[in-house]
Parts: structure tokens; sequence; C-alpha cells
């Protein structure tokens, strides 16, 4: 396979050798934005294109910065690399931010923009002026810094088992031996390490919540949901929409995951099922192993979306030439995983922490979704066409996932392993729907109550997470472990309120998977064609290109949950 390997397209506003050394060297790119004559539409539009250029080489120097950060959390080096943009670039480029923003919609030539692409930019501008205030900007600073602090202390947490020193991530594999002993064994290892962090992590995210908060009440906001609401630009959905969908994955979800629970039981014929007994499967058979090193997963994930559109698997091929994969779990590498986009060289970054499990083999599918719609909006005219929104972002990486799955007989040659793997990963989407809701619902009542205790925390928390778990699964004697699963969700302190977004896209995916499923060729070109649009469409117009609804009614989350079960049944 020759693969063509992208260049960076050629800078005509900012000099080639320029790189971010320091604060003084940027700001004169800045000024020259702010004191230059738009004496008409081909001005403004030529601005609007350096300005795009001078965002994207900054984003792409941070998105290095964070890269590396991540790669090795315990590197010094590193973390005062990222420091540095966050505390001496960010926040003095923030000011001149708002200050383009004013001199944009004040041009008489703003109104001649009316392309769909430039509307939707204007929008997001307008909403960016009415949040911005300057005295925020330390108190960003701040939260930046102090939310680094969760991916430290997260990447320091080891375990032994057998002799062996794991990081939280290797050891999680061993949830699913058929070993209940040692199944149980592990649980309360991973726990009890968690534990040990328990306090410093809840002073961490009472810190943030109280740093938040200040910022939403300088911005004249009632809360920081409603600033986030904004922040995120969620112009095409409002809070009781989210408390809509609660409402509706409790009533249509919920109730599966009683009955998959209540099998589970039965299968594994135990008169308790507790949480170390929610990976292992039912019917007694080792863990699958669709791969044994991140060299083996990357060939295989290559040749899955190959088969899928080969244009899809030479994406990967060309991230694995670039060098820009970092796929195995290592000690002092930051938890999770994430598609980061590099706005100036158009090839993304994926970075995960791999072991040997379906879920790791499902996590590449669904960051190379990301990846693929990075490829598609590389060449947009500006980098705020490419700047998708978490709603349709998650749909690009949710919906690979399942169109991917006709072609995971490449990870599992045989065909009761491959029906399993199918049937592990709907169940999965299942149970996925109901976790999403908890945690979405958690990030409301904590902000719309930001000066709550610890105790009150936890109340709430045990609350809205028995509203939306089975009621099999017995916790008798794990009160502590449970009262504490949220702070395993970085997500509440890295990037607070990006979560609802994978319910909703998941939705979508689920859609998509369903036109497909009815017409391959059709499903597969229609949710191409959406993520081709980047974001110079709303929300609802890009669902629609997909073929699919952008909704979250009971009767709509109804009828795609009848569809997945109808799915389920044919792989038993």
């Amino acid at each position: 396979m020759t693969l063509e390997i992208p260049v960076k397209p050629p800078r005509t506003f900012i000099p080639e050798d320029f790189n971010v050394e320091s604060w003084e060297i940027t700001e004169p790119y800045f000024m020259d934005l702010l004191e230059r004559k738009l004496r008409s539409k081909k001005d403004l539009i030529r601005w609007f294109k350096d300005s795009s250029e001078l965002e994207s080489v900054l984003s792409e120097d941070l998105a290095w910065r964070y890269i590396e950060m991540t790669r090795d959390t315990a590197n010094k080096e590193a973390v005062k690399q990222y420091q540095f943009f966050i505390t001496e670039i960010q926040p003095k480029a923030a000011p001149y931010t708002d200050k383009l923003n004013h001199k944009a919609l004040e041009s008489p030539f703003i109104n001649g923009l009316d392309q769909s692409g430039y509307k939707i930019m204007i929008r997001n501008i307008q909403t960016e002026l009415k949040i911005f205030r300057e005295k925020n900007i330390p108190l960003q600073t701040e939260i930046q810094t102090e939310a680094q602090k969760y991916g430290q202390i997260s990447g320091a947490m080891t375990v032994e088992v057998e002799g062996k020193e794991l990081t939280l991530q290797q050891a999680g594999v061993l949830l699913q031996s058929t070993n209940r002993t040692l199944r149980q064994e592990v649980y309360h290892k991973i726990s009890n390490r968690r534990l040990e962090d328990k306090k410093v992590l809840n002073e961490l995210y009472t810190r943030l919540i109280g740093l938040r908060d200040k910022v939403a009440c300088n911005a004249d906001f009632s809360n920081f949901r409603d600033y986030m609401f904004d922040a995120m630009g969620r112009f095409d959905y409002t809070p009781q929409d989210c408390f809509d969908f609660h409402k509706s994955i409790a009533s249509e979800v919920v109730p599966l995951l009683d009955d998959m629970a209540m099998n589970r039981k039965k299968m594994l014929g135990i008169t308790e099922l507790k949480p170390w007994d929610s990976a292992v499967d039912p019917t007694g058979k080792d863990a699958l192993k669709p791969f044994r090193s991140g060299g083996e997963l990357l060939k295989k994930s290559v040749s899955v979306f190959s088969r899928l559109k080969p244009w899809l698997g030479e994406r990967l091929s060309i991230m694995k030439v670039m060098g820009h994969l970092d796929l195995e779990s290592r000690k002092g590498k930051a938890p999770g995983g994430y598609n980061y986009p590099l706005a100036e060289t158009g090839v993304p970054f994926i970075f995960m922490n791999a072991t040997s499990t379906l879920r790791d083999t499902v996590t590449l599918m669904h960051e190379g979704g990301h990846a693929v719609h990075s490829f598609l909006t590389k060449d947009l005219e500006l980098g705020a066409f490419k700047n998708v929104p978490s709603e349709v972002a998650e749909l690009a990486s949710m919906a690979m996932e399942l169109l991917s799955m006709d072609h995971w007989e490449v990870f599992f040659k045989s065909e009761e392993d491959l029906k399993r793997a199918k049937r592990e990963h709907l169940e999965q989407i299942i149970a996925t729907l109901p976790w999403v809701a908890t945690i979405d619902k958690f990030q409301h009542w904590v902000y719309e109550n930001p000066g709550h205790s610890q105790s009150e925390r936890k109340k709430s928390w045990n609350r809205i997470f028995d509203e939306f778990s089975d009621h099999i699964t017995n916790w008798n004697g794990l009160q502590e472990i449970k009262d504490y699963l949220w702070q395993k969700q970085l997500h509440l302190f890295e990037v607070p309120f990006y979560y609802i977004e994978y319910g909703m896209a998941q939705l979508g995916a689920i859609a998509v998977w369903k036109n497909y499923r009815e017409n391959p060729q059709k499903g597969l070109s229609d949710y191409l064609n959406a993520l081709n649009l980047g974001y110079t469409r709303t929300i609802p117009e890009i669902y629609e290109t997909a073929g699919i609804k952008f909704d979250f009614s009971r009767a709509y989350i109804s009828e795609l949950m009848v569809f997945v079960k109808s799915e389920l049944e044919k792989l038993y």
C-alpha cells in the first residue's frame, strides 16, 4: 500500500520557523490582527483566515505539550512545558481574543458572510463575547493547573497482584477471570488503592467546584452549569432536555440492566451478584483476548477499517507512519484515552491504555472514529469550521464502534468468539447509557449546589447512582467503595459537563448502525457525509445529514432499545 502522507499546509501569515517560545514573540501577531484595517468583505475573509492560522499554530503547540505530559506524568520537564503555556500564553492571549471577537462583529462586512459555516462561527463568537470576563482569566488558568493534578494522581496508582506491579487498567483485566476469588481480591485491591487518595481527590474536586462557580458568577450566570451551556455552545438543547434524557434512560434502559444482571446471576450460578462479577463471561469462559500487543491491535484495526472502506484503513496507517499513536498501558501514563486533533498538521494523535481486552479494541475503534473525523475536516477553510461540538464528535466515534463490528472477524477467528464479542459490546452500550445519565445528573446537582458539604455530596451521589443502577447487584459491605465511585470519572475533574454528549451520540450511533444494517452503502455514505460538514451546520442538521434524529424522547429511545435488543437476540 502506497500512502500519501499529508503535508502541513504552508503558512501565509505566521513565519514557517515560528515556535511558541515566549509571549513576547507571539504578541505581535495578535497586534497585527487587532490593528489591521478591514476595508472590504475580501479583507475580512483574509483576516479570518489569518486569525485561524494563528489559532491553529497555538492550538497544535499546546496539543503536543499536553500529549507529552500525559504520556509520562512523572516527566517534570513535560509538566513544566505544559504549565508554561497555560500560565504564560493562554492568559495573555485571552484578552486579545476578546478584542478580536469585538473587531469581527463590529465590521460592516460581517453580515455579508452568509455561508452557513460563517453563520455558525459568528453565533459562537457572539456567545464568547457574552461570557468573557477579564477577571476570569487567572481563575481559568488556576482551574487548568488544578485539573491536571487528577491525571498525575491517577497515573501514579498501581497495585501488586501475584507479585507483579500493575497499573489499574492492567489489573482491571483480571476482573474478567473465571476465578471468582481472584476477581474479588483484585476488585478490592483496585478499589482500596483508589480510596487511598479519596481525601485528596475530594479536596481537589471541592477546589475546582469553587473556582468554576466564581467564573460563572463573574460572568453573571446563576451557576456554572448555565455558564457551561453557553461556553460549550449548546444552542440546540437545554438543561431540561438533559433532564428528559435522564428520565427516558431510567424508564427505558434501566429495566434492561435489571434483565441483564438477573440473567448474569442465573448463568453464574451464584446467590449474590457482586460488583466483581460484572465483567466475567457468564458462561464461564476465559476473557476474550483479541490481541496481544499494541502493534497487533493496530495492525488488526487497520484491517477492520480497510474492510469497511479502504480509505479508512489508510488513515490509521498514516498515523502509524507519522508516530501519532501511543496505545499500550504503562506506569506513569495518564489514565483514559483520547484522539487529540492537531489543528495545523491535520493528522491527529491517538492516546490510550491498551492491555489485551475487548474494551481496548472498542476504544481504538472509538478513537479511530474521531481520527477519521479529523481527516475529513482538515481541509475546511477555517479552524472554527473544524471545531465540531461534542455531540457531533462523539457521534463520529461511537458510530464507528458499531459500524466496525461487521468486520471483527479480524480479531476473532471463531464464530462463537465473534458472537460473544458483539454481544458483550451491545450489552456494554446498554450499561453505558445509565452511567452517562448518572454522571450528568450528578454534575447538574453539584453545580446547582456549589456550597454543598462532602456528606451532602456523598448522599446525592448514592441517590443518583441508585436511580440508574440495576437492582440485582449486591453492594452490602462495599458502601465506602460505592461512595467514591465518581472519583474514577476523569471528566468530572478535567472537562466538566462533557459527558451527556456520550449518551446523545450513543443514541445517534445506534441509529446510524440501524441505517447501515438496512442499507450498508447508503448508511456508511450518509455517516461520512455528515462528518464532512465539520461545524458548518447545526447539530440537528448534521444528524439529519447522517439520516438520523437528534432526539432524547422516551419514544425514540424506546425504539432504539428495541432494535438493540433484537440484534442482541440474534447473537445467542
